[in-house]
């Protein structure tokens, strides 16, 4: 067997056994669909009617749910990022990878076990997400070309974001430290366009809000869900997946083989 068919192998043992945790344990990935449902109801119907009426073009509760919705999406992917940093730091400090390095294992599908796990259970999370979106009564002007598109979209996403998350368990000692870093990152969707435009925030908050990696995530889903042009945000989107992935995978790698050296 190939060093590469050898580490597909046994990243696909890593999964296995990560899909096996969520299904023994759903509440975990069931709560991570739950907080981006509960903003989807509490920002609809207790601010929809203002939120909406201030929206470029005017409209009230509906119009804010269209605009909503693929915000509330990216913010449910960047939720999911919790429960990776949680999972690994618990294989880390449970003693579990000291079994695995006893193993002829590949040292990389650990964490590429972990990471396409974590895929899997963020888009199942997404969908739950749209379900309850459409029975609010979300409607999508979107082809069927374009809704897999927006499925390829937050799939980037997710593996970029999945990647970070994956460092930050690595880095933390404990639990409940691993808990506490991705908050940064479930919080930048709040300071782009997610829930109102970059453009009504103030000038030193609509800079930032305009430059960081979720706003033109959400703008690329939102214009692919109405159906509209995404002009160059698909790319800009695209790139940072590229290039957060890229520094997750490398900085997890460097953490990981710091960590199973000593």
């Amino acid at each position: 067997m190939s060093t590469l068919a050898h580490a597909a192998h046994d990243s696909m043992t890593m999964l296995r056994r990560n899909l096996k945790h969520a299904i023994r344990y759903p509440s975990v990935g069931f709560g991570t669909a739950m907080m981006p449902i509960m903003m989807l109801l509490l920002f609809v119907y207790a601010f929809g009617d203002s939120i909406g009426a201030g929206l470029p073009g005017g409209g009230g509760r509906d119009a804010y749910l269209e605009y909503l919705t693929p915000g509330v999406i990216i913010m449910g992917v960047a939720a999911g990022s919790m429960s990776t940093s949680i999972a690994v730091c618990s294989d880390m400090t449970e003693g579990i990878i000291n079994r695995f390095r006893t193993m002829n294992i590949t040292r990389s599908s650990f964490m590429t076990g972990h990471v396409i796990g974590s895929v899997l259970q963020t888009m199942v999370c997404t969908v739950l997400v749209v379900g309850v979106a459409l029975a609010l009564g979300f409607r999508s002007g979107a082809t069927p070309l374009q809704w897999l598109a927006a499925a390829g979209l937050l799939a980037a996403i997710a593996f970029a974001v999945t990647w970070l998350s994956t460092a930050l368990g690595l880095l933390s000692k404990t639990v409940e430290s691993a808990s506490n870093k991705p908050l940064l990152i479930q919080f930048l969707p709040f300071l782009g366009s997610a829930f109102v435009p970059a453009g009504s925030m103030s000038p030193g908050l609509r800079w930032f809000a305009e430059n960081q990696p979720f706003t033109p995530m959400t703008e690329a889903l939102r214009g692919l869900l109405s159906g509209s042009e995404i002009g160059n945000s698909g790319w800009l989107a695209l790139a940072w997946c590229a290039v957060i992935s890229l520094v997750g995978y490398v900085w997890s790698r460097a953490l990981f083989n710091g960590t199973t050296k000593r």
